[in-house]
């Protein structure tokens, strides 16, 4: 007996329907990144600060007049140990700024950069360039973060498809490859020796 169940309800959604995957530009995102929303990196900085308040304490105490001898030999080493290890932080800060700097402005130019920029995800990129440089130097738990924030950004091919992002083909690229190629246009045919005619 086909039709003895309830009809089906004409308003209803499915529960397995396809969500449509949202086209970005192959291009990526054109303009100006914007302004980077976070502080510089707190604990470096206040590490870097205590490291040169160290330092010239011990150079005041070199000038000393009455510090000679081992105590003075012993002054120099603890001197020379605060400069190098301010010297270190000071060459870290700068770089982990310019880093966070180049990758800022490169993560914008991505196709993702237009979906973040519709959805106001600003922090949440300067979280992720954080994090990331952290890892490129050294650390690993910034490199566990970081990984985590790529796949919420959808910096990877399967966090696109969780996000239902996908790059729009390049037409201009994919009418050149379906062009046909003219007779004689590979390198070699158009070719000729020295002196030939």
């Amino acid at each position: 007996m086909a039709g003895t169940g309830p009809a089906p309800n004409p308003n209803s959604r499915r529960r397995n329907a396809t969500l449509p995957m949202t086209l970005l530009p192959a291009g990526g995102r054109v303009g100006d990144p914007p302004r980077w929303p976070l502080l510089d990196d707190v604990s470096l900085t206040a590490r870097c600060d205590a490291a040169r308040r160290v330092r010239d304490e011990l150079e005041l105490a070199l000038l000393e007049p009455e510090l000679t001898g081992r105590r003075r030999t012993a002054a120099q080493k603890k001197y020379d140990a605060a400069l190098t290890e301010a010297n270190i932080l000071e060459k870290k800060l700068e770089a982990q700024q310019a880093v966070e700097a180049e990758l800022w402005a490169d993560l914008w130019r991505l196709p993702q950069a237009v979906a973040w920029e519709r959805l106001g995800w600003v922090r949440e990129v300067a979280q992720y360039v954080r994090w990331k440089v952290q890892a490129e130097m050294g650390d690993l738990d910034a490199s566990k973060e970081s990984r985590m924030l790529a796949d919420r950004l959808g910096l990877n091919p399967l966090a696109m498809l969780r996000l239902r992002w996908e790059v729009s083909g390049d037409e201009v690229a994919a009418q050149r490859s379906a062009r046909p190629a003219r007779k004689g246009s590979d390198v070699r045919s158009r070719l000729r020796a020295v002196g030939e005619e």
